[in-house]
């Protein structure tokens, strides 16, 4: 299929491999930005008028198709944030803040995404707990044995990816979850990498906190997705109070919260964000998502056998199932080898890519990462590989 004709940036030459990052926005989505902005710009929540009507009828039908999308029970247990890193937050401040004790355990892994890690951390500090980490094995997967290894009588919550965003590793999250809620421990998942890749079923899973951004599958920027079970998402207390997400309040300071998820929806949402969301979906949800995994695995693999063949090149995820590649090229630098690149008009992402703790156990700080999605191709691995196919990388990046 050919996506140039439904993604601008495609047809300016250049070969676009950070889809981990970022993905490319496609004519549907900008289309429907801009037509809020030019068309119906009201505000939601607000109007008694047509415009402000409409804003509040896109709003409520994007969150419906988020639901069916993930298979939620309701599109009540679907919150519109700023991005996964504010959901995670809201998640791990605004609910585990205040039902962590001392000496409670935190257990995840020291391969995860900093908006996962820190606020743990930040929490671990205010309650006195403890943040564990899971072995991981030499290839750096998790396994559920050593899931089980690490939970003690004292663990709390177990908090990760899905799927990371460096080793890419797909973690075996249905068991993980079942095991868990056997020993009474709640569940909270990192699905940035997961959701825009593959198709995804909260209730399957039986998942009880999942954050997720819209840029990463298509949206618009600037905005995430809290998804939580019912019972849980009552409980969260708001990071942010204001307009919009109170049903009353007057000057003796009796206050009164709107029900979920509006009671964590302050303030003007991003109405553009929404709108433009609401077409990524549609977009996904044509291709299918099961095919949109299966094309990247089968892309994943045709790079790694074509780089496998380059004696200067390491990888260090060749066997995980999605379409993350994280290598390095021998006695170059990481960024050194994207300024090379960049000059092909080749985008990959180079650095710690926000998992410094992952070092500790990778061995190596820096790391070049290709990530794929479904508009990649096969010309664009075979231009990735040809300019890797160099002896002469550093002295060309100069």
């Amino acid at each position: 299929m050919d996506f140039n004709k439904d993604f601008n940036i495609l047809s300016s030459g250049v070969i676009y491999l950070d889809n981990c990052a970022t993905t490319l926005k496609p004519n549907s989505v900008v289309n429907a930005v801009s037509d809020y902005y030019m068309n119906y710009s009201a505000n939601a929540h607000r109007g008694d008028y047509d415009m402000s009507r409409k804003v509040d009828d896109k709003i409520n039908e994007t969150r419906d198709k988020v639901a069916r999308f993930i298979n939620a029970k309701s599109s009540k247990e679907i919150v519109f944030t700023s991005g996964a890193t504010e959901s995670l937050n809201m998640i791990i401040k605004g609910y585990f803040l205040n039902r962590l004790d001392k000496d409670d355990e935190i257990l995840t892994t020291k391969a995860e995404h900093a908006s996962l890690i820190l606020p743990w951390f930040e929490v671990a500090k205010k309650k006195g707990c403890n943040v564990k980490y899971i072995d991981l094995k030499d290839d750096l997967k998790v396994t559920l044995a050593n899931v089980k290894k690490a939970v003690t009588k004292n663990t709390k919550v177990i908090s990760l990816a899905h799927v990371t965003n460096v080793i890419g590793d797909v973690r075996p999250i249905k068991e993980i979850i079942k095991y868990a809620h056997e020993k009474g421990i709640l569940v909270v998942i990192d699905g940035a990498q997961s959701v825009p890749h593959d198709k995804i079923d909260v209730s399957d899973l039986d998942v009880d906190f999942l954050a997720f951004s819209a840029h990463k599958m298509l949206g618009p920027t600037g905005l995430g997705i809290l998804y939580a079970k019912e019972e849980y998402l009552k409980d969260i207390d708001p990071l942010i109070t204001g307009g919009g997400m109170n049903a009353f309040f007057d000057s003796l300071m009796n206050v009164e919260y709107k029900d979920v998820p509006e009671k964590l929806e302050p303030g003007t949402p991003n109405v553009a964000g929404i709108i433009g969301f609401s077409k990524a979906l549609d977009y996904l949800n044509e291709l299918g998502m099961e095919n949109v995994h299966k094309y990247e695995m089968d892309l994943k693999k045709y790079m790694v056998d074509k780089l496998s063949k380059l004696n200067n090149v390491i990888i260090y995820n060749k066997d995980v199932p999605n379409g993350i590649v994280t290598f390095n090229v021998d006695g170059v630098f990481a960024q050194d080898v994207a300024a090379y690149l960049n000059k092909k008009n080749i985008c990959v992402r180079v650095g710690s890519h926000c998992a410094k703790t992952l070092s500790e156990v990778l061995g190596v700080k820096n790391t070049c990462r290709a990530s794929l999605y479904f508009y990649n191709t096969k010309e664009d691995v075979d231009a990735l590989v040809d300019a890797l196919n160099n002896d002469n990388i550093l002295y060309d990046s100069l």
